[in-house]
Order: C-alpha cells, then sequence, then structure tokens
C-alpha cells in the first residue's frame, strides 16, 4: 500500500535528516528550537550556511513572544541580552503618524481595568464623551514607564489588570545569531559552511533530495527548511512557489540601515517616525543604535533616503548605508512538499511592529507541531499554510491600519495610503469599532486587543456610542475610579528604576522624558 509519495517504505518512517538552508535569525532559531525539541529523537540537524553571503541583520527589535522562545531553549533574557548587547522593550513610540508634532506609544500592556464585564476604553469613551478628556495612556503602566525610561520586571501574579505587562527585548541581530548558532552546536547541530550550487528536487515527486555545495560535498536530507532569506532559494527557487505582492497596500518597497553611537537616552522601547516617503526606526542596543528608513522608491530617490537617514543620526555612524529592496507579501504556499520556508524566504512584512522574528517562532513552533514522517501526509502541509496564511494577513492587516489612518495631508505617498482600498477584514473591525467600541478578535491574530486600541486612539478613531451597561456608572463615580487607577500606576512607577541600571549600566547619556502623547 502506498501512504504517501515516498511510497510503502517509508510508512510510518520517523523523520532521519532536518537540512536547515541559511543561517541568521531565522536558521538559527530553527535549528536551537528544533534540536531543544528533538534531543532524544534519532533525527540529524544540518545548518548550509554561506559565511560569504551576507544576511540582511536588521530585525533586531521583537515582542514579548520571544521570551517564550528562550524560556523553551533553555536560556534567559538575561543571558541572551548579554550576549548580544541587548536592551529590554516595553512597546513603540510612533511619532508624526497621526500629525506631526504629535506621538502616541503603543505598549505591552492593558489598559485600564474592567468591570462589570465591561473593558475600560468604553467608560474611557464615556468620559470623554462628558465632557471630561483624559489620556488612554495614563492608564497603562506599560506606558508609564517608558515615558520616564524606567523599567522593572512584571509580578507573575499581578493582584489586577493595572499592574499586568509585558515585555520583550532588542538585540545586534548578529550576535544573537552568534549565540543561537553556539547554542545548537552544544546540542549536536552540525554546521556546514558552503555555498549551495544546486538543488536537487526528485521530478516524480516534486520533493527535494539534496543540496549541491561549492565545496564538492552533497547534502541529502528528509526534511528541508529554507532560510535562504530574499532569494528562496530552495520554496521560491528550485519548487517554484509564487510570490504575493501586498505592495499596492503597503507601499514601502526599500529600505537603508545605518548603525550609529548613542547620545541619546538608553529608552526600553522602539522608536518610530513617519517621514515624507516612509518612517525611520531607532532601536537602543547596550553598544549602539540601530536606526533605518523605510520608504517607497517611488516618493524618494536611494540618494535621498540614504541623505536623510544621514541627517537625522543622532550620533556618528558606524557603518556603511547598508540598502535592502523587498516586496512586502509572502509565498502563495510555505510548506511543499518536504520544505518549509521560514523568515524572508517565506515573505516579507516591513519592521514597523517587529514581527519578523515573531513568524519566523511561529512557524518553527508550527512546524513542530505539525511535524511529519517521511510519508510528508498532505494534510500537515495545508493545516500549515492555512494558519501561516491567516498569520500573515492579520499582520497585513495592523499594519495597513498604521498608513491609512495617517492626518499626514499634502504629502503624495501620505495622500495614496489615505485613499487606498482596505482589505475587507480590516474594514469590518474598524466598522464594528466606529459603531460602538466593538473589538473585533480572528483567528490567528498575533495582536490582540490593547494594540488595536492604541491605533485607534493614537489615530483618533472614535467610536459613535460605548457600550450601554458602561451608564450603571454615573461620571463622578468614574471619575473617582479613573483617580484610583492613575494612583496605583503611580505607585508601580516609584518601584522601578532607570533602565540602564537595570541593564547594570551607567548611563553616559542625558535621560529626558518622551513628550507626552497630545
Amino acid at each position: 500500500m502506498t501512504n504517501g509519495p515516498l511510497g510503502a517504505a517509508a510508512d510510518r518512517a520517523p523523520l532521519r535528516s532536518i537540512v536547515i538552508v541559511g543561517g541568521g535569525t531565522a536558521g538559527w532559531m530553527a535549528a536551537t528550537l528544533l534540536a531543544r525539541r528533538l534531543e532524544h529523537q534519532p533525527v540529524k540537524i544540518t545548518v548550509v550556511e554561506s559565511s560569504a553571503i551576507r544576511t540582511v541583520g536588521v530585525g533586531e527589535a521583537t515582542v514579548p513572544g520571544i521570551r517564550d522562545f528562550f524560556r523553551e531553549i533553555g536560556v534567559t533574557e538575561q543571558e541572551v541580552m548579554a550576549a548580544a548587547q541587548g536592551t529590554a522593550k516595553l512597546g513603540i513610540e510612533f511619532v508624526d503618524w497621526h500629525r506631526k508634532g504629535e506621538g502616541f506609544f503603543h505598549p505591552f500592556g492593558l489598559y485600564g481595568m474592567r468591570s462589570r464585564g465591561v473593558a475600560f476604553h468604553h467608560y474611557w469613551r464615556k468620559m470623554n464623551a462628558a465632557g471630561h478628556p483624559t489620556r488612554l495612556a495614563d492608564y497603562c503602566l506599560a506606558t508609564a514607564l517608558a515615558e520616564r525610561n524606567l523599567f522593572m520586571l512584571p509580578t507573575d501574579k499581578p493582584v489586577h489588570d493595572l499592574l499586568f505587562f509585558d515585555w520583550a527585548v532588542h538585540f545586534d541581530a548578529g550576535l544573537y545569531a552568534r549565540f543561537l548558532a553556539e547554542k545548537a552546536a552544544e546540542w549536536g547541530v552540525e554546521h556546514i559552511d558552503a555555498t549551495i550550487t544546486d538543488v536537487r528536487v526528485n521530478d516524480a515527486t516534486g520533493f527535494i533530495r539534496g543540496v549541491d555545495t561549492a565545496c564538492g560535498k552533497a547534502i541529502d536530507g528528509d526534511l528541508f527548511v529554507d532560510c535562504s532569506g530574499f532569494r528562496s532559494l530552495l520554496l521560491g527557487g528550485a519548487l517554484g512557489v509564487p510570490y504575493e505582492d501586498w505592495s499596492n497596500i503597503l507601499p514601502c518597497d526599500r529600505a537603508v540601515a545605518i548603525p550609529c553611537a548613542r547620545t541619546g537616552p538608553l529608552t526600553p522601547y522602539t522608536r518610530s517616525t513617519a517621514l515624507a516617503a516612509g518612517w525611520q526606526w531607532r532601536i537602543p542596543l547596550q553598544h549602539r543604535v540601530g536606526n533605518g528608513y523605510v520608504y517607497a522608491s517611488r516618493h524618494v530617490s536611494d540618494d535621498e533616503a540614504v541623505a536623510t537617514l544621514r541627517g537625522r543620526l543622532e550620533g556618528e555612524a558606524l557603518a556603511e548605508p547598508n540598502l535592502i529592496r523587498f516586496r512586502t507579501g509572502r509565498r502563495t504556499a510555505f510548506w511543499q512538499g518536504n520544505c518549509v520556508a521560514l523568515g524572508l524566504a517565506a515573505g516579507f512584512m516591513e519592521p514597523l511592529e517587529s514581527t519578523s522574528i515573531t513568524l519566523i517562532q511561529t512557524g518553527v513552533e508550527k512546524l513542530l507541531a505539525l511535524l511529519p514522517d517521511r510519508r510528508f501526509d498532505p494534510a500537515l502541509a495545508q493545516e500549515y499554510n492555512r494558519t501561516t496564511a491567516l498569520e500573515y494577513e492579520r499582520i497585513r492587516d495592523f499594519l495597513v491600519l498604521h498608513y491609512a489612518a495617517n492626518g499626514r495631508h499634502g504629502e503624495a505617498m501620505w495622500d495614496r495610503c489615505r485613499d487606498t482600498a482596505l482589505p475587507e477584514t480590516l474594514a469590518h473591525k474598524l466598522r464594528l469599532f466606529k459603531a460602538r467600541g466593538h473589538l473585533v478578535r480572528y483567528e490567528w491574530e498575533s495582536f490582540q486587543d490593547p494594540s488595536w486600541l492604541s491605533m485607534y486612539a493614537g489615530f483618533g478613531i472614535d467610536a459613535a456610542a460605548h457600550d450601554p451597561v458602561a451608564d450603571r456608572f454615573s461620571v463622578s463615580d468614574l471619575q473617582a475610579a479613573f483617580a484610583r487607577m492613575k494612583d496605583s500606576i503611580a505607585q508601580a512607577v516609584a518601584l522601578a528604576e532607570p533602565h540602564a541600571a537595570f541593564l547594570g549600566l551607567s548611563e553616559a547619556a542625558p535621560t529626558f522624558m518622551i513628550p507626552p502623547a497630545k
């Protein structure tokens, strides 16, 4: 009986070998997690990486889920930050996105407290409508810490929602990959430094048989993981899986990155500043600041983009500009035959919300949850492709909102973004929030309700009405409750320490608070 493309001989036969093509963040995250989870299985894991090929290496900011990955591979946040010059991250500050001269913060934390089953933002909206406007940001501990450049570790069991927040890390991507490579080697992962010259595909099955290298070594395997970056050497190249382009709704197609010396504060957050043809990132590390300008080439030339970024650096440039061309979108399938793509080989979402490393992490986790044997039952690939496509589309919608809701009138790129038709899934979310403050949550959402709420509030997107149950409390009742919430947050903030002190560093640069969002 034939049960799969490899025939009866492979029936119920476990994987014997996994070949990861490409290193960098994607390749070494895959290698470490696979090795850790499969450490008692007779599976050989090999990473084929050429030191002659430069990695993109600008994915230096993460979201809180990365800490789950650290736990999975048996390391601590402190170990990673020490090895990769890392810092803490409480969220992202958005400057000039809504209007020039204004900013808002997207925190890793909750807003206010629920009452009578009603979310806090309904009470907040009721207060604003009653003529008592207040900042949503004032009711989030993560934001309060970030505004003061303070940090503390979250409590494991907060007594109420006001004390709940999460955190992520910034790190040097190159140092992080090296750290992971050393861990993978400890767990028996083989590393072959070689350039791949050919990918051998079985014409009858469509499966990859192996790869040939410039050093003459042929590497065969059962499962292949494509971490070859934008080239997508295996999935896109050898197997011909098409690319779905989303540049019609996400306008930026290029980036330039230049690290510089730090002269500003060691902030516990990423900053994203909107510019005429895109946006600039600032990622604070212990030894430098990561900077980049993500832009639309139809609105600014490469030379102009480089000059703009150079002129906005806070300190001395530490490297030459790294120019990156990309197309936002994804492969139409992420798993085909015996090949799964991760990272840039699978798709690209601009780093506006630090999702590139998240997609690598969840990709490996889903692969392990659906790990095939040598039959490669098609149902496993189908489910992987279904859920991964949803995950990419949910992130896409969240990123599109940043552009579509902008208030930068009179600038060609931003005007065009406001006029671009929204994906129906995003349009549906907006309709329901505007109608009565209802927050829609789809399957495979990477960003939960507080994240969407921070965007709506930051961009001035208001609801026409609030939950009628919120009217159980009078305005004076709410004023007293809101004052108590502010006091609770202030008491928690008083227990925090400067971000630099948390990292065990002296703060050579002046410290100052980010201006409150307007």
